[in-house]
């Protein structure tokens, strides 16, 4: 797929070593800043919506995500945030009645973070475009197909994840 600024520079006189493969590495950066642009504008309008900044949504999907239950700490971790950034979204988001903080009995300096089962709804009710589009494509692939997007995606954020945060 080519894109305007490929076109402004094949047009500019630089000619293509050879015709790109359509699984070339240019054609993925496309398509996940494409997918990446659309979740995002989603994400925007569902923080917008309910009085929250986007990185507040970030936390959110963090937390429903965790495999176990989420920590400030480990919420920072995950954000790259600063320890008074990340107390700034949990406040907004316990104050918009999104997450409760829940102090461990055996050590109450331990607090957990979970996502509000009310709160929980309304993302679902607000997100359902997007799990309605995800089972609309998926339905076009094969099991063995569906399974090595699985594989490329899940491979994607291990890599990322291991990736340097810029410093701030």
């Amino acid at each position: 797929m080519a894109t305007a600024n490929d076109r402004e520079r094949h047009a500019g006189g630089d000619l293509p070593q050879a015709a790109a493969a359509p699984t070339d590495l240019h054609a993925f950066a496309v398509r996940l800043r494409r997918m990446n642009g659309e979740i995002n504008r989603l994400v925007h309008g569902f923080a917008a919506g309910h009085g929250l900044h986007a990185t507040d949504v970030q936390a959110l999907a963090a937390i429903l995500d965790a495999e176990e239950p989420m920590t400030p700490k480990r919420l920072r971790e995950h954000l790259g945030l600063t320890s008074g950034a990340v107390t700034a979204c949990v406040d907004r988001l316990e104050r918009a009645g999104h997450i409760r903080r829940v102090r461990e009995s055996a050590d109450r300096r331990v607090v957990h973070l979970y996502y509000a089962a009310d709160a929980r709804s309304a993302a679902r009710t607000y997100f359902r475009p997007l799990a309605e589009a995800t089972e609309a494509v998926r339905s076009r692939f094969t099991e063995d197909e569906l399974s090595v997007v699985l594989r490329f995606l899940t491979a994607m954020g291990e890599e990322l994840s291991g990736t340097a945060r810029p410093a701030r």
